[in-house]
This record gives structure tokens, sequence and C-alpha cells, in this order.
């Protein structure tokens, strides 16, 4: 028999998470609102001991367990929050918990679950996702007669979920909309479940990875669905089926669903990160994300619009992919491929024809005497609008252009392996150079090399450091190799020959 939606309400007042969870702030984001000109509020479930939500959840769940059932023990399986979540509950009870996780997990939640446990927590490995590792854990738990805690679709679960609304309606009760990201949907359901019974006409929308939107695919098919995979990205909503508990919820009382890219999710952890200092999982960005989007395809002004930072639970290493990424996601750089002509001087001139911008990337490795391919990226200032305009200008002066801003094989793998040994045997020298960054500094650097030694090979990435880095190339004739060091001698730029370095030896000499 399904809980109705009173009795919801009632377990949400009642549940005991203010034993272990804090009452998260809701922070004004400033700097956002100002930009997309709505009201932003962001609800800091980083705040938590756990650094997520989902401590209210699996709190709720042990709570309502019998002495039995405690004394017994308990399981679960989780991608890292849930599983902190219970390690948490667990230790403050003194139960002890077997949390199952998959192998894929970041070692920053392997780690938090060790230590919110400690002696209480059993970890075992296991599978390449959630539902994998989920199967095996109620599997142990029929051998052992352990008590399942689920993630997501379960009463209690959604019901301690559902207290972060509770707080919301009391910071702010005057939302106009409310972005809620989905993995199970447990978060999703509890809030829905309690605000729109106190307040009927606030709009609640789920939010979803493109590569885990398990409750659009159910939505489109009426039916829960199954997908055949997700990514891994944003790990704590990768779950291949969502609840039936929360789907009947979510179906039924939600005003919509929106999905969001990677890129799009860095860029809203450099939002969050720009008005709170806060850095956020790529799951806890996810309703930034949603709200930047749903504000663009809606046209929406002057209204409150909330989103949840359901955690913060990053592994650190994943930070680099967010850093290359965020500015894609953003809108403020794009990367494409151009052909040019294979001859000296050509690599100023596209420069100049591109003017003022100021140039992110430049790869190149000398392929034929006909046809050099170069892979660019370029700072915008007025969005896809602006590329498009600029790459019809390329077109028009004869260069052939193929945009690579949405190309995942390009931006994940291609952009650093442009290069490889040449076709034919070259007299190449190889340099490092340094020169302060700036717009413009790209070109002034080309010409100031001049145009006497044809480039061979160039990697340039502008990574927002005081000093530009470039890796170049070039073709020197033994006869003019005095001539060219005494060139390079009298620039104002740091170099160093590098034609020895093992790294270019082995790959690209």
């Amino acid at each position: 028999m399904s809980v109705t939606d009173h009795e919801y309400l009632k377990k949400v007042l009642l549940a005991p998470v203010y034993e272990v969870a804090v009452n998260s702030e809701l922070s004004a984001m400033s700097r956002l609102s100002q930009l997309i000109g709505n009201e932003v509020y962001l609800k800091r479930e980083d705040q938590q001991p756990v650094k997520s939500f989902k401590l209210r959840g699996a709190y709720t769940r042990l709570s309502a367990l019998s002495q039995e059932q405690l004394s017994a023990g308990v399981i679960a399986a989780s991608a890292g929050n849930h599983a902190q979540g219970l390690a948490y509950g667990a230790k403050k009870k003194g139960v002890h918990a077997t949390i199952v996780m998959p192998e894929t997990t970041p070692d920053i939640k392997v780690d938090a679950v060790r230590r919110f446990g400690g002696n209480y927590a059993n970890i075992v490995l296991h599978g390449t996702n959630f539902d994998s590792a989920s199967k095996h854990a109620q599997e142990l738990a029929k051998t052992h007669g352990y008590t399942f805690i689920p993630p997501f679709d379960d009463p209690d679960v959604i019901a301690g979920q559902g207290t972060v609304a509770r707080e919301l309606l009391e910071q702010n009760p005057n939302l106009d909309i409310l972005f809620v990201a989905i993995g199970g949907g447990g978060l999703a359901a509890g809030i829905a479940v309690y605000l729109k019974q106190l307040k009927p006409d606030i709009k609640i929308i789920g939010v979803e990875s493109e590569e885990s939107a398990c409750f659009k695919a159910a939505m489109e098919a009426g039916e829960i669905v199954t997908l055949p995979s997700v990514g891994i990205f944003a790990d704590g909503v990768a779950v291949k089926t969502m609840g039936t508990e929360t789907f009947r919820l979510c179906e039924r009382l939600l005003d919509g669903v929106i999905t969001v890219s990677n890129d799009e999710i860095c860029a809203a952890i450099k939002d969050i990160f720009d008005d709170t200092r806060v850095i956020a999982e790529p799951a806890g960005a996810m309703s930034i994300a949603a709200i930047k989007k749903y504000v663009a395809e809606h046209d929406i002004r002057g209204k409150k619009l909330g989103g949840i930072l359901c955690g913060a639970n990053i592994n650190f290493h994943t930070l680099r992919y967010v850093s290359e990424r965020c500015e894609l996601g953003e809108q403020k750089e794009a990367v494409f491929a151009v052909k040019i002509p294979e001859r000296r001087g050509a690599f100023k001139q596209f420069c100049e024809t591109l003017g003022g911008k100021a140039i992110t990337e430049f790869n190149y490795r000398f392929a034929n005497e006909k046809d050099a391919h170069i892979f660019v990226g370029v700072n915008l200032k007025g969005g896809m609008k602006e590329f498009a305009d600029l790459n019809t200008s390329l077109t028009a002066q004869g260069y052939d252009c193929f945009d690579m801003s949405g190309n995942e094989l390009a931006k994940l793998h291609v952009r650093h392996m442009v290069g490889g040994r040449p076709p034919t045997l070259l007299n190449e020298a190889v340099f490092t150079f340094e020169f302060p960054e700036h717009p413009g500094a790209l070109l002034k650097f080309l010409a100031t090399l001049g145009e006497r030694w044809n480039i061979t090979l160039f990697h340039y990435r502008n990574h927002g450091a005081a000093e530009g880095l470039v890796l170049a190339g070039f073709e020197i004739p033994p006869e003019s190799r005095a001539e060219f060091d005494a060139h390079v001698d009298q620039l104002d730029y740091e170099f160093k020959e590098v034609t020895e370095d093992p790294a270019y030896k082995f790959f690209l000499s």
C-alpha cells in the first residue's frame, strides 16, 4: 500500500534528522543573479557533516528500525554519498553497517566512509556502477540477515530527504521555481511531496545528467525503464533505474524535467565557486546548470529561483577536467579545426585574421607540404553567435573550418593528441618559450619570431597564468643555425631548447 501525501507530510515533520544533520543555509548567489536577471538561491547541503543531503534519509530510515533489526546490522549500496550518510548514522547509533560501493567510486568518498563509520563500517567494493553494487548488497542482505537501507526508494528515506523542503519553505517561502537533481529520485520526491501540499503554486523542475536521464526516459515511456549504460562524471546521479516509489511521486508532482551536459555542469561548478568559494561535486552543481539553461530557453526574468547544492564530495583530480571544460560550458570558449596553407607566415596571417580575439589554444604538427591542420581555441564574449560570425568570416577568407565545440572526442582526447611524427625527415629544433600573457600576446609572439624559419610544431594553451607557455619547432637548415640562435637571443622571451628532451624524441621527432 502506497504512503499517502498526508502521511509523508507527517513523516517529514517528525523525522529525527537534527540528531545528526544541520539546518543548512540558503545562500543568495548575487553574482549569478545579476548575470541572469533573476534572484538565485542555493540550498547549501555541502554544510552537512558528510557534505551531502544523504545523511537525512539514511538516518531517518535507521531510526525507524526495531532493536532486533539494528542488532543484526544493516547494509546499503551507494556511489558514495548515501554510504557516507549511513556510515555516519550507524556510528551515531552504534550499529554495524556493511557498505557496498562500485569500484569506480572516487577515493575521496571511499576514504570518507571509512572515516565516518570507523569500526562500525565494513566497505565492500563490487561492480562498475550503482546497479551492480545494489544487486550484490541485496544478495548479502539475504545471506547474512542484514536490513537493506535503500539510497532512495523507501518512504522513510524519501521523508528524510524531504526535510530539505521543510527548511527551504521557512528560509524563503516566496520561491517561484525550484530545481532539484535526480538520480534515483529520493530528494526530488521528498521535496515535491512536502512542498506541493503546503505551496502548490511553486514549480518544481527535476534535473538530470544527459548521461543518466532515467526519469526522463521513464516519463517518455510511461513506465520505469532501465538505461543500457550511464556516464560516471556526475557519479552521484549515475543510476540506471529510478525507484518505483520515487517515480510514482515524481511523475505526479514534478512540473518538468531538464537535462544538462557535462560542460554545463562544469560551468555551474565554477559559478558556485565564484559566488560561495565552495567546490560542488558534479551532481551537486546540476541544479545551477539547469537554472541557467532553463532561464535562457524560457527567457525568464525577475523570478526567485532555487537550487540545491546536494553534495560537495568531489575527487580533487576531477578538477582538472572541470577547469578544462567550464569555459566551453559557459559558451565563453569555442574550439575548432582549421586548414591553413603550409607555408611560412601562415600562422601569423591566420592570427591576424582572428582580429583581437584572445586565443586560448593553438596546436599544430607538420603533416605535408600543402596543408596544415591546426586545432584552435578562442575566447568568446558573445557566446556561440560570435563564433558563428567568426566561422563565416574565416570561410569567406578561404579557410576551411570545422566546429569542435560539441565534439566530445575532440574535447576529451584529440585536442591533446594533435601531433605525432613528421612524415619526412626535418632539420627540426624544438624550443619552449615563455612570454607575458595578455590579449593579443600570441600574435605578438609570432610577429616577434618573424617568418624566416618555417614552424613545424606548435602547442599553446592559455591557462589563465601570468605567462604564456609555448612549445615550438622550427625547420632550421644547418647553415642558418647560427643566424637562428642570434635571432632568438635578441628576443625578449625566456626560452630553452628541448630538442634532446626524451619526451620529444620518443613521441614527436
